[in-house]
This record gives structure tokens, C-alpha cells and sequence, in this order.
């Protein structure tokens, strides 16, 4: 039977805060270490392979991916309603359980242990999010930002008969973060891809990941953007007591002008989503504190 998978961007507010936490987190330097993506040969599962040790295997290749040389995941598989989960115990030893279905689709146990191992990561960082929802988009936005989702990403498949997708992320969010880490590093995910569906909802993602840099004050908005720029930042100067405005636009990545002299406007850096507050004062050239990106901006 075919369970529905949800799609779109439902979750883009809390990816974006996931991306900011990240760096607030680990800092810029810290977060440039991870510019090599795990190998799809390091974390390969064939059916010959034993199953216990070749979970372990891929375990340990995810745990020197982050950096945690003294965790020891110990890997089980059972019977349960989730596709994995982690005991978040203060270690250097934690138990990992995987669903029973992992036993026969072995090329996902990659995917499955990338989320579970993310877990064990922020836990140890002490970043977490308020509630269960937004504390796994935490984890899977930071599982594809450092490196691994584009598994989580690859397991999704989709026909008219059945469907599969592993963490909270829709198909086009995982997309999303995984198109913010490739322009930050360079790095094409694309060839990695078995799935194409996964192919397809990465390009979705890559799509509103570049309308991100494309925003009024940043140069590089197009016309229309830039006009309604104009036109919105004419009513706040004309208008200071109503600032910020205009006020829908202050936590969906867009631009608000604030109330202060001179004005300012704030807005999302398309790199790290943290808000950046500049005079309008026409072209300047802008550096983020946060994650260091140079930014051309007219305001």
C-alpha cells in the first residue's frame, strides 16, 4: 500500500533557524571542516555483507565523519514503529535500534544510522531544539548541512504503488539544505543520487534555495523584487511609526525596515539565515559576523 509523502517546504522556518543554530553552535571555522560530504563507497551495504557487521561498519564510518572518535554505537535491529532510534545516554557508549525492515532494504541502514548518529552529535553539543518536531528538523537540517543527509535524501522513493522517505525533512527541504551546503562548498551532491526521485526533489530544493539570494536588499533581486523594494521602503520612511514594515516579511527570510535613525532594514543572510541590520543608505557592501559572507546589497 502507497503512504503519502508530504512534500514542499511546510518546515522552511525551522530549517533556517537549524542552519543559524548551527553556526551560533560550531562557528565558521568549525562548520568548514565538514567540506567533504560522506563517500557513497565508505557507507555501500551489500546483501553479501553480514548485517551486524557491516551496521557497525558504517556506524563507525559516521562517527569519524563528526568528529567523535570516543563514541562507541552499539547497532541492534527490532520490531518498532519508527525507523530507528538512539539512547542518548552520556556515553562513550549508545545503543542504537533500527526497524526490523532494515534487515532486507540493507542500502538504507547508511540513511537510517546518518540521523541516529546526528543525534548522539547535537547531544554531545548540547544544541537541541523546544519539542520533539523541531528538535528532529534540527537533526536532520544538520545531518544534510555537515555532510551526511544526502543519504537520508537518496532513501526516498516514490511510485505509484509504494513510497519511501526517512526523517522529518520533506524530499524538497532535504533538497533545500542540501543546495545551501553545495554552494557553500562547491560541492554537487547530484551524481550521488540512485534515487531520481531524490534528483527531482533536490532540484526543487536548489531552486528556492537560490531565490534566497535573489532578495531585496541584495543586489542580485531582480526587477520586480527590487521595485517593490522601493515602493515598501518609501512608505516606511514616510510612515516610521508603523515600522517594523512591512511585517510579514520579518521571519519568512524577507526584508523589514525597523524605526531608528537612520532607518534600517533588516533582513536573512542567504548563507546562515541570520538577520543582518543595515542603514538605508543605498549601495553598500555587507559582511556577515556570523558566517563571514560578503554580501552586495542596495538598501
Amino acid at each position: 500500500m502507497r503512504s503519502p509523502v508530504e512534500h514542499g517546504f511546510p518546515h522552511l522556518p525551522t530549517v533556517r533557524a537549524s542552519i543559524t543554530a548551527l553556526y551560533r553552535r560550531l562557528s565558521y571555522d568549525t562548520v568548514r571542516t565538514f567540506e567533504t560530504s560522506v563517500a557513497a563507497g565508505d557507507v555501500a551495504f551489500a546483501d553479501a555483507d553480514e548485517l551486524h557487521t557491516g551496521a557497525q561498519r558504517v556506524a563507525r564510518v559516521l562517527v569519524r565523519h563528526l568528529r567523535l572518535p570516543d563514541a562507541r554505537l552499539v547497532v541492534s535491529f527490532r520490531d518498532m514503529e519508527h525507523a530507528a532510534n538512539v539512547e542518548l545516554a552520556a556515553g562513550p557508549e549508545y545503543f542504537v535500534e533500527l526497524n526490523s525492515r532494515f534487515r532486507s532494504h540493507r542500502r538504507d541502514i547508511g540513511a537510517a544510522l546518518a540521523h541516529e548518529v546526528m543525534h548522539v552529535y547535537l547531544h554531545r553539543l548540547g544544541l537541541s531544539f523546544p519539542g520533539v518536531r523541531d528538535n528532529e528538523i534540527l537533526t536532520d537540517t544538520a545531518t544534510a548541512y555537515l555532510g551526511a543527509g544526502w543519504l537520508l535524501l537518496d532513501a526516498f522513493r516514490e511510485d505509484a504503488l509504494t513510497s519511501q522517505k526517512l526523517g522529518y525533512l520533506t524530499p524538497e527541504e532535504f533538497g533545500y539544505v542540501l543546495a545551501k551546503r553545495a554552494e557553500l562548498f562547491g560541492e554537487d551532491p547530484a551524481p550521488w543520487f540512485t534515487s531520481p526521485q531524490a534528483y527531482e526533489a533536490y532540484v526543487r530544493g536548489r531552486e528556492v534555495a537560490r531565490r534566497d539570494a535573489e532578495r531585496p536588499p541584495l543586489t542580485a533581486g531582480g526587477w520586480a523584487g527590487r521595485r517593490r523594494y522601493a515602493r515598501d521602503r518609501r512608505y516606511a520612511q514616510a510612515h516610521p511609526g508603523e515600522t517594523p514594515f512591512p511585517p510579514r516579511s520579518g521571519g519568512d527570510g524577507g526584508y523589514a525596515f525597523e524605526s531608528c535613525s537612520p532607518l534600517r532594514v533588516s533582513f536573512a543572510c542567504p548563507t546562515c539565515q541570520q538577520r543582518i541590520r543595515l542603514p538605508v543608505r543605498g549601495r553598500v557592501r555587507a559582511r556577515c559576523g556570523l558566517c563571514r559572507s560578503v554580501l552586495e546589497c542596495d538598501t
